[in-house]
């Protein structure tokens, strides 16, 4: 059975949460505070992360800088600050997804859903090495070499990555990257999130991200892998 722990410390959000994944036959770890969630990582083998940015003795943030010291288990982030500057920071500590209070139940359960299936969709992946002007990627293993030297990408990256790359030549529209990566039918998605990535995996792969090499952008369409 999945496991997911929610760290979150409002009370009643926290048991519509627990509710609502039982529900989907989840198995659910509720967590009110830092400590209790710590203690639950360190005990427990868990699937996904919910965790909430501020809480009473501590910080989402901080969980999980702990769990990437060690682990890549998927987190989502909860908050009430869907400013792009905390989203920045929330995806380079290696954040799986982020959703701003308030949100549909129905929301949170497709996101969990995408990126449950994006952390375990292994055998979807290429089962071979890309390699593009100083870039070496292979998806099987999710791994990405620039120049020799290992880039740490999250989870998304790496899908975004996938998708640019195994369409190199045709634009990608924002509407088919979206749909790549969360739900396949392309709703409850936030755009914001795709632009957020685009540019933290440009930032990551692009020696220079006013001259990009990698990923180009189609003003007004999407984006498109290198030279096209």
């Amino acid at each position: 059975m999945t496991t997911i722990l929610i760290v979150e410390d409002d009370r009643l959000l926290l048991e519509g949460l627990v509710y609502l994944l039982e529900k989907e036959q989840y198995e659910v770890l509720a967590a009110r505070s830092y400590q209790e969630g710590e203690g639950y990582l360190q005990s427990r083998n868990i699937h996904l992360a919910l965790l909430d940015i501020r809480l009473p003795d501590g910080s989402g943030t901080g969980l999980c800088r702990e769990i990437r010291r060690s682990s890549d288990l998927p987190v989502i982030f909860l908050t009430a600050n869907d400013t792009e500057p905390e989203i920045v920071a929330g995806f380079d500590l290696g954040a799986d997804d982020y959703i701003a209070k308030p949100f549909s139940m129905e929301v949170l359960l497709r996101r969990v859903r995408a990126v449950l299936k994006r952390a375990g969709d292994d055998e979807a992946r290429l089962e071979h090495s890309f390699i593009y002007k100083d870039l070496k990627v292979n998806f099987n293993k999710m791994t990405v070499f620039k120049n020799e030297e290992e880039l740490k990408l999250t989870t998304t990256e790496y899908r975004l990555l996938e998708a640019l790359a195994q369409n190199s030549g045709q634009v990608m529209t924002r509407e088919m990257l979206l749909n790549r990566l969360w739900d396949q039918s392309g709703n409850f998605v936030d755009e914001n999130t795709l632009s957020v990535n685009i540019k933290r995996l440009r930032d990551k792969l692009e020696d220079d991200p006013k001259n990009c090499r990698y990923i180009k952008t189609v003003f007004g369409i999407g984006y498109t892998w290198g030279d096209g």
